[in-house]
């Protein structure tokens, strides 16, 4: 497989802080429509490896291609508009307008707050707003404040609002935290659905969530790549028991 076929290749990507490498020299590739899950402990560079991806940090060797564009020297705007959606840990959604405003304004012609007010409300927008929020699950809750939602409705409007831009990479970060366990379910059932169409990345702990979820698990340690593979194969490594999963 060529890497032009995957809709991710990261190479020998490496960040040093202050002496310290965070990432070292880590390599990794994700299929387009896969969903990999990335495991390990803390500090094992989880979240730094996707502040990579998307332009927070920036690299200090190695490379990045995102469907064979290299990123590492784009900024982060440009990323967004090539197709890379993020969502950090807690969600920004504007607490005061509806659900249904929440996905429009994050149309991409409706980005800047001053297109925003510019910006007409077309069928396209309509349609698009009305099939995202079927995607999500708050397809009956597009006319509630987006403040009186639950926790994890919240966490699914965010999603939705990264779905808008219709990015053909989207990484979360431990998007099940605080949720219920009905809440867990209807999440892991909202990924696999999303997926179809895209690469996801998800930072997860849950260990049971991962499995529901993960066509494939890769599992972090000290800013390396310690095991990669499916959820069985990995949870049987002794490596993995000895970093991670013993603890």
């Amino acid at each position: 497989m060529s890497n032009t076929d995957f809709a991710l290749a990261v190479e020998d990507l490496t960040v040093s802080f202050d002496g310290f490498k965070a990432i070292d020299a880590l390599t990794l590739y994700i299929d387009r429509n896969e969903l990999r899950v990335i495991i390990g402990p803390n500090g094992a560079g989880k979240t730094t490896l996707l502040d990579l991806i998307c332009g927070k940090t920036r690299a200090s060797g190695g490379s990045i291609k995102f469907k064979n564009t290299e990123l590492t020297r784009m900024a982060e705007h440009q990323r967004v508009r090539l197709g890379i959606g993020r969502k950090f840990q807690t969600p920004s959604i504007y607490e005061n307008l509806s659900v249904f405003q929440n996905l429009e304004v994050s149309f991409p012609a409706g980005r800047s707050v001053f297109g925003a007010l510019a910006f007409k409300c077309t069928d396209e927008v309509r349609a698009r707003v009305r099939a995202v929020a079927q995607d999500v699950g708050l397809i009956d809750k597009l006319d509630i404040e987006a403040g009186l939602l639950s926790h994890g409705q919240k966490q699914w409007l965010e999603i939705g609002m990264l779905l808008m831009q219709e990015p053909e990479l989207l990484m979360l970060d431990e998007p099940i935290a605080g949720m219920s366990a009905r809440e867990r379910e209807l999440t892991a059932e909202l990924l696999l659905r999303i997926c179809k169409n895209r690469a996801v990345i998800v930072i997860e702990h849950d260990m049971e969530f991962v499995r529901r979820i993960a066509h494939k698990v890769t599992v972090m340690h000290q800013g390396k790549i310690l095991a990669e593979g499916p959820m069985e194969q990995v949870q049987a490594d002794s490596r993995v028991i000895d970093v991670y999963l013993g603890h």
